[in-house]
């Protein structure tokens, strides 16, 4: 059984707002897989260190190896917080779907959120990283993908339609998973 943990974005309500990605990636994945979607605390407004906190604790409860998704704002602190803590579970896989890059454009530029220039080299060893954009997000420009891929070279990336919320669903993320997984089982 393969843990996957599901980090949704923030604002009021996205953690309902992103249960449907969580759903479809449950449903897309199938069998052999475990789906949590933790509730972030204060989503409204979270503070980098609580949504640490609570994404750590989530990834050391996991079973080793384990998949990590993040939507949004989730994707942007998953990745801050595998960068700048270190995990009693192995992380196979990382999937950011939609996160905002800091600096990326001007509406994403401001005081403390930012990542690490070494980025790359703080994630967890061993980890693939996939990264999703869809060029008809209005909420995060399709470019943030490209930054973080130039911070994050062996990155994969992906291409997605459905804006935001990817409302074709996560069929593609559940594939890259599967495969994954396949491929660390072999």
């Amino acid at each position: 059984m393969t843990d996957v943990h599901f980090f949704h974005g923030a604002g009021e309500g996205a953690f309902a707002a992103d249960a449907p990605l969580a759903e479809s990636l449950a449903e897309h994945l199938g069998s052999g897989f475990r789906i949590q979607m933790p509730r972030l605390p204060e989503e409204d407004g979270p503070g980098d260190e609580l949504w640490i906190a609570a994404i750590r604790e989530a990834i050391d409860q996991a079973s080793s190896p384990a998949v990590v998704v993040g939507h949004s704002a989730g994707g942007y602190l998953l990745v801050k917080c595998l960068a700048t803590r270190s995990f009693t579970t192995r992380v196979e896989g990382i999937c950011l779907i939609a996160a905002p890059f800091p600096g990326g454009t001007p509406e994403w530029s401001f005081e403390g959120f930012d990542l690490p220039s070494d980025l790359d080299r703080r994630l967890p060893a061993g980890a693939t990283v996939l990264l999703y954009a869809s060029a008809d997000d209005e909420t995060v420009p399709f470019s943030h993908r490209d930054r973080y891929a130039a911070a994050i070279p062996s990155a994969i990336t992906r291409a997605t339609t459905g804006g935001h919320q990817l409302s074709d669903g996560l069929a593609a993320v559940a594939a890259d998973i599967r495969d994954l997984v396949y491929r660390a089982d072999r």
